[in-house]
């Protein structure tokens, strides 16, 4: 069997078209949507809502500036907009539908941060599969996923009122309570990495990510073959052994094209 594997996607329709060549099975960690493109601030959807010099500055506060900051001035962004729910809403839609016609491969998908799974129904055609909190078999393996990323301890899940975005983003309840159904799985995938500090660690936004220690006791006790998720674009380590499990980040697919390939 032959398995590829893609994470953070963020518009690169045309590679998303070849990431399943030659594979019996193409599995998506998420974050299809190119949100805020952080290397072509003209691109994304912030982009062509707001134009490359407010993206600039909305990546610099990313990079340097504190959450709070970075909040602020998001929000005189969206406030000079009529109707800013529906300006994503269309851009959202308008990425889904080039997107999801990407996936040739018979396709198992769980979104992450930057994606809005209400939709996915909508635009997911045959041959693509929905297993966000499921455990599905592929050549023999039980493959387990969970999508999303976790909020910060101390931030309620209650996003703001009238918000034009809202990401992905669960209580570590919530995440950990959609680990736990997860059951003898060789396979694990994820958007978020396992709470394992060199994979958690961004190295050019110079912070760490949020991992889960959920993730990380899943491993430990079930012992699968892989773990395999996306999420922190240019880790510290982008693999690393825990017990018999081999953690791998499959890398950041808009800008490498290159899908991780498991082979069994």
């Amino acid at each position: 069997m032959r398995v590829h594997v893609v994470s953070d996607v963020h518009g690169n329709a045309d590679a998303l078209k070849r990431a399943g060549d030659g594979a019996d099975a193409l599995v998506v960690l998420g974050d299809l949507l190119d949100f805020v493109d952080y290397h072509d601030h003209d691109k994304g959807i912030m982009g062509v809502l707001f134009g490359a010099e407010k993206v600039g500055e909305f990546a610099r506060l990313r990079r340097e500036g504190t959450r709070d900051e970075t909040v602020a001035y998001s929000r005189t962004l969206w406030a000079t907009l009529d109707d800013p729910a529906a300006a994503v809403d269309e851009a959202v839609r308008e990425q889904y539908s080039t997107l999801f016609a990407s996936m040739t491969a018979p396709t198992y998908a769980i979104p992450g941060n930057v994606d809005a799974p209400s939709a996915w129904p909508e635009f997911a055609g045959e041959g693509v599969h929905l297993v966000d909190g499921e455990v599905v078999t592929i050549g023999g393996l039980r493959f387990g996923f969970a999508g999303g990323a976790v909020l910060p301890d101390g931030v309620l899940p209650r996003p703001r009122k009238g918000a034009a975005w809202r990401p992905y983003l669960r209580a570590r309840e919530e995440f950990d309570a959609a680990v736990s159904v997860l059951d003898e799985v060789d396979v694990l995938c994820t958007h978020i990495p396992p709470a394992v500090p060199e994979l958690t660690y961004d190295v050019v936004a110079r912070r760490a990510e949020i991992g889960s220690k959920a993730l990380l006791d899943l491993i430990r006790r079930q012992r699968p073959r892989w773990s395999v998720f996306g999420h922190v674009h240019q880790p510290l380590a982008a693999r690393r052994r825990v017990a018999h499990t081999e953690c791998r980040n499959v890398g950041h697919f808009k800008e490498t094209g290159q899908p991780y390939v498991l082979r069994w």
